[in-house]
């Protein structure tokens, strides 16, 4: 099964200092059909002006990733952690037992990410938080792993569940191809930007694509791409 869940169809929410889309219910917006996909249970495309952000509030029993697609983003933590990820690189936060923390837009310039939220394998936990850059030539032609449960994936930031995030630049033309560990996995995937095709199926930039039954999936771009694939349990 492919999905094409086009961008106009999410959910969405403008505050005015953040733009918001949803691709599974969230806060106001709740759609029955997208709750989750399998464990995956956020993908907000969130875009944050300049010198605004999300202030102080908490988490917990979440691992909750953040993709920098535009800007930065500036975290700081009750447990010590503090940094910036820039547009390209992934921030990982596990929420455990209770983490509170606040992520603010410092530059100049609108700040734009897909933040992810997967449910964990086990309640609980010390929370902890981590950051990496990514360079986009790394991922030319080819998916690699940006956050990852798996101890194989020991380049991508660690996730406190059976899932991964992965990354991938695709030039116009040109196919990657993910083999999938069992059919009954759950895949998401979002072009940052550009064009593919998934079987019959276009997906434009911040479009979802919402796949499962397969051990194999094509991406095909139309264009210039940059894509984001979440294969949860």
């Amino acid at each position: 099964m492919v999905e094409l869940r086009p961008f106009e169809s999410l959910g969405s929410a403008n505050h005015g200092w953040l733009d918001a889309h949803h691709h599974f219910s969230f806060a106001g917006y709740h759609d029955p059909a997208r709750v989750n996909w399998g464990s995956l249970r956020v993908w907000n495309d969130d875009t944050i002006a300049p010198g605004t952000g999300f202030p102080p509030h908490p988490h917990s029993d979440m691992e909750i990733i953040t993709y920098v697609r535009k800007g930065a983003i500036t975290h700081r933590d009750n447990q010590g952690n503090e940094g910036r990820t820039e547009a390209g690189d992934v921030q990982v936060m596990s929420a455990g037992n209770g983490i509170q923390h606040s992520e603010y837009n410092r530059e100049d310039e609108d700040t734009q990410i897909f933040q992810i939220w997967i449910i964990p394998d086990q309640r609980g936990g010390t929370p902890d938080w981590g950051a990496r850059a990514f360079p986009k030539g790394d991922r030319a032609g080819s998916f690699v792993p940006l956050a990852s449960g798996s101890a194989n994936d020991n380049e991508a930031l660690p996730i406190r569940t059976d899932a991964r995030v992965l990354g991938a630049t695709i030039k116009a033309g040109t196919s990657v191809t993910y083999e999938v560990a069992d059919a009954s996995r759950h895949l998401y995937l979002v072009p940052a930007q550009g064009k593919v095709r998934i079987e019959t199926v276009e997906a434009n930039a911040r479009d979802g694509v919402a796949i499962t039954g397969t051990r194999s999936v094509t991406v095909t771009a139309i264009e210039d791409s940059e894509v984001v694939l979440v294969d949860a349990a």
